[in-house]
């Protein structure tokens, strides 16, 4: 079993033996030691922490010892109870809240869980932010609150609503269209918060139909959370046998979105992002970002829009960092995280079904004609299990040295530009693994790319 300790968070999985899981111990170290963080900035002031979670069975349990612990540490907690992530973001804000917690472990299986942590702004924590509540835990010198300053509790559950009626409101969000085009959405919401999230979205959008599969939130998850193809037959099947126009599929926070096409064919999660891009910028002609695993296409649709695009390094706050710093109008990560700063800066599903539908009836194509629209490139995402013995760091520099005569970019990890694709290598910070990450022009050739890179790891293991 695994616990990982990084600047997002903490994050492992739930039961069995203290010390290599996510023990109740390690949630009230780490929630002390984020609350003992905050305090300084709330001033004289009690600390405001939103907290919500996803639908996952161990969710209950977590939350409790969560809430618990900001209370001891005489902080007011403000319980959203099951909420997607963007949602929580969105209402740190509103709240005028010091921070916020997500208890979530995303597209993690169901024996895992973990602590988002999020700033003032409703954002993930930078580097230096989440290395001084690490430097914190491992302190363990917490002084808890005195019983006359106990932090109190108080539950919100209307945010869903509030982050509902701010799409709407976007400009971009065309829901005329969305009406008059009449379209049939099959969702796939995992048995989590977007079973609740998607369909009332939907709703409000006046989609003419929604065909709902595993959508009651109860937590046991009805297939592995990842939103890929293999683990998507039964969102296939309502859609062909349903004669819908399109599916939806989340993963257990709402903030990663697939599109399946009318056909039972995936339009590609590295598309999602594209295809919103390309509504977006027609609106605000401006700047994209996008990690560096993420596909080239979105930088040729920026260029031919007369945009920059900027990549960063993997994650949220990374991209979030970049988008700032360039004043881009869209930007993500190929994952299915839509980030659009005229709602908020955080990966945001919802917001995504909203954009992407108001194109697709701008256009009135079928969505698998929609996609056909774009490159035909093909990402392969593979993976290399780590143990103890092996050093990343040297693996990840003698690859470098290696491949010296290409282009190479070592901001995350190790990307190497081929003359007829890319391969990416970093170390995952939710999984113990090195993720290989190839693109080109097929499919044939992008493995052929990953195993290239992959037989030189193996060498220097």
């Amino acid at each position: 079993m695994t616990l990982i300790k990084s600047i997002s968070g903490i994050r492992g999985t739930i039961g069995q033996a203290r010390g290599d899981n996510l023990t109740p111990e390690d949630v009230v170290k780490f929630t002390a030691a984020y609350a003992r963080w905050l305090k300084p900035d709330a001033g004289d002031d009690r600390c405001k922490i939103v907290v919500g979670r996803d639908a996952r069975l161990s969710g209950e349990m977590v939350y409790n010892l969560v809430s618990g612990t900001l209370m001891a540490m005489g902080c007011d907690v403000v319980n959203l109870k099951l909420a997607t992530t963007p949602t929580v973001e969105m209402a740190v804000v509103a709240e005028k809240a010091d921070g916020g917690i997500i208890l979530t472990a995303s597209h993690n299986p169901a024996q895992w869980n973990a602590l988002k942590l999020l700033n003032g702004r409703g954002e993930f924590l930078n580097k230096e932010e989440g290395e001084q509540v690490l430097r914190i835990a491992e302190e363990e010198t917490i002084d808890y609150a005195h019983v006359s300053h106990l932090g109190s509790e108080q539950v919100r559950e209307g945010y869903l609503d509030y982050h509902i009626d701010r799409i709407l409101s976007l400009p971009e969000v065309d829901t005329q269209a969305i009406a008059a085009a009449g379209f049939r959405v099959a969702v796939d919401g995992i048995n989590s918060v977007g079973g609740m999230a998607l369909p009332r979205l939907l709703k409000a959008l006046q989609v003419g139909e929604v065909i709902e599969v595993h959508c009651d939130p109860t937590g046991d998850f009805a297939h592995n959370p990842e939103p890929l193809p293999q683990h998507l037959g039964d969102l296939r099947d309502a859609i062909t046998q349903n004669k819908a126009d399109l599916g939806f599929v989340v993963d257990p926070d709402v903030d990663r979105l697939a599109i399946v096409n009318e056909d039972g064919s995936m339009f590609g999660e590295e598309y999602t992002l594209v295809a919103v891009a390309d509504y977006i910028l027609r609106h605000r002609r401006g700047n994209t970002v996008s990690n560096l695993s993420s596909t080239k296409a979105l930088g040729e649709l920026t260029r031919r829009y007369g945009g920059e695009y900027h990549p960063s390094a993997v994650g949220e706050v990374n991209v979030v960092e970049k988008m700032k710093q360039t004043d881009a109008v869209i930007g993500g990560e190929g994952n299915g995280g839509v980030i659009f700063p005229g709602l908020h800066y955080g990966r945001d599903a919802l917001v995504g079904v909203a954009l992407f539908l108001s194109h697709l009836a701008r256009t009135g194509l079928s969505c698998s004609g929609l996609r056909k629209r774009y490159p035909g490139y093909h990402i392969s995402k593979n993976k290399i299990q780590l143990t103890p013995d092996i050093d990343v760091d040297n693996i990840l520099h003698r690859i470098k040295d290696e491949f010296k005569d290409h282009r190479v970019n070592d901001i995350d990890g190790v990307k190497i530009h081929f003359d007829e694709g890319w391969v990416h290598l970093r170390k995952s910070n939710t999984e113990p693994i090195i993720r290989v990450y190839s693109e080109a022009a097929d499919e044939p050739s992008a493995e052929a790319l990953a195993g290239k890179i992959m037989q030189a790891v193996e060498r220097i293991k």
